[in-house]
């Protein structure tokens, strides 16, 4: 079916660099709407997508509805505090943000499907107002949603599905129309929060189902290493782990270790109203210092007792299960300290400078590899843009996959109600593959080249990265 005449239509809110666009355009949708706000994920997005997106929803829903009608509204919104005062309706408690802005489009448009993104902890307690005001607002608005979220992540999905190696959990709202009459009706999560297909996540491969960069590929590599003092931390932090497991030591602290707890047991002071969470790890570590006082005095004073490192540098969390060295482990340099674990699947992106460092190659994700990462096309194009910006945008984005997943098996769950309405969505998504690799790869586009990468009988759709 040619991009003229689309199965279904579809509008991206807060676009970001098009992680929507992608995963709806696999299924065979058309974007006839685009708005992101900041202008180098807005240019990005235009470069990849042909379309325009730079522009803000406010001026585009109120008090004229800018946006036209369609069939599918995705939209990975910003959480913002709602109103608690009034009469407690969703669209006016929502008013003044921006969730009151797709609102509003969904009053006037009425889409068949509503797709919402945000971080899991939306629903979390401190939000418990937020999440049941969203509830609300879709039901009296004749939307069927449950109260309770969908969680998913693109690394509980096996790579010929479009999982890729990155835990990036994230609530999905789905809602389909049904109308007032039926939309209070609760009912489960389309979706479950499990892996699919017993896939088992600990089968991630990073060099294989990445993939890693080679360093010819790489355009240039010395931005990507580590500087001279994140390389002391590593190293000195490895000489931690060597040092332990050349002792005979087998299990490896799953507590976070602190330095600066380290302390015999016989002079440990606990000070009267420490935080419970805090005395625990207190009490560990001294409990761990003392028992492997000598050879922790011989590593520390190898490092001058880490007194040049910074505060979050003098700690560290192990989840690398029987690594021997941080060569075979992927690091994250946190607030919280060095966090090491297994080379399967990474840690989520973040928008901030937290990019995950491969330990056996001792450098950071390219930018790349973060797209990889986040399931876009090896044709995606950054521009010349700082990789600031491209890390930042992978950060804020949403997961192709994933999304094409928790898409694909909502509407085939609500299939008769979207059928009604849309019956072209409907029917491309009963066509629809279980990944979206070839048809983001192709990008509409039948003669683009897809080199589909084989790995112990798994498909994955790759090409080799410029």
């Amino acid at each position: 079916m040619s991009p003229d005449s689309p199965p279904f239509t579809f509008v991206d809110l807060f676009a970001g660099v098009g992680g929507f666009h992608a995963a709806l355009g696999a299924v065979g949708g058309k974007c006839v709407y685009a708005v992101e706000k900041d202008p180098e994920a807005a240019a990005v997005y235009e470069r990849n997508w042909r379309r325009p997106a730079l522009g803000d929803i406010v001026n585009d829903t109120d008090p004229t509805m800018l946006v036209p009608a369609h069939d599918v509204l995705a939209a990975g919104f910003p959480c913002q505090p709602f109103s608690k005062s009034g009469l407690q309706h969703g669209m006016d408690e929502a008013r003044g943000t921006l969730f009151w802005n797709i609102l509003r489009i969904l009053e006037v448009r009425r889409p068949t499907i509503v797709m919402l993104e945000n971080v899991r902890n939306i629903y979390g307690p401190r939000h418990k107002h937020e999440w049941a005001v969203i509830i609300r607002s879709l039901r009296e608005l004749g939307y069927q949603v449950s109260s309770r979220p969908i969680v998913f992540s693109p690394h509980l999905l096996p790579p010929e599905r479009g999982g890729r190696p990155q835990i990036r959990e994230r609530v999905f709202i789905m809602a389909t129309y049904f109308g007032v009459s039926r939309s209070h009706e609760d009912v489960a999560p389309s979706v479950p929060h499990q892996p699919v297909d017993d896939w088992s996540p600990s089968g991630w491969n990073l060099d294989a189902d990445l993939p890693i960069q080679s360093e010819s590929d790489l355009r240039d590599r010395l931005r990507l290493n580590l500087a001279p003092a994140e390389t002391t931390w590593v190293e000195a932090w490895n000489d931690f782990v060597t040092t332990l497991r050349s002792a005979g030591v087998k299990k490896l602290p799953g507590f976070p270790v602190w330095v600066d707890a380290f302390i015999h047991q016989d002079d440990l002071v606990v000070p009267p109203g420490t935080a419970a969470w805090k005395a625990t790890f207190l009490r560990k570590n001294s409990a761990f210092y003392t028992e492997h006082r000598e050879l922790l005095e011989a590593w520390l004073a190898r490092w001058d007792y880490l007194r040049d490192f910074p505060p979050s540098r003098r700690k560290f969390e192990w989840q690398a299960q029987e690594a021997d060295s941080l060569s075979e482990t992927v690091m994250h340099l946190r607030p919280s300290g060095l966090r090491v674990k297994q080379a399967t699947y990474v840690p989520a992106l973040v928008a901030i400078t937290q990019t995950s460092i491969l330990g056996d190659r001792m450098r950071r994700i390219s930018p790349r590899e973060a797209a990889r990462l986040q399931g876009l096309p090896e044709w995606f194009d950054f521009g010349d843009q700082p990789d600031a910006a491209t890390y930042k945008q992978m950060g804020n984005g949403v997961n192709v996959g994933a999304a094409y997943h928790v898409f694909r098996e909502h509407v085939l769950h609500t299939l008769a109600a979207v059928r009604r309405r849309a019956p072209g969505l409907a029917a491309a998504v009963e066509r629809s593959h279980l990944s979206p690799d070839t048809a983001v790869e192709r990008h509409w586009d039948s003669s683009r080249e897809v080199i589909v990468r084989r790995r112990s009988g798994r498909n994955n759709s790759r090409r080799a990265a410029g």
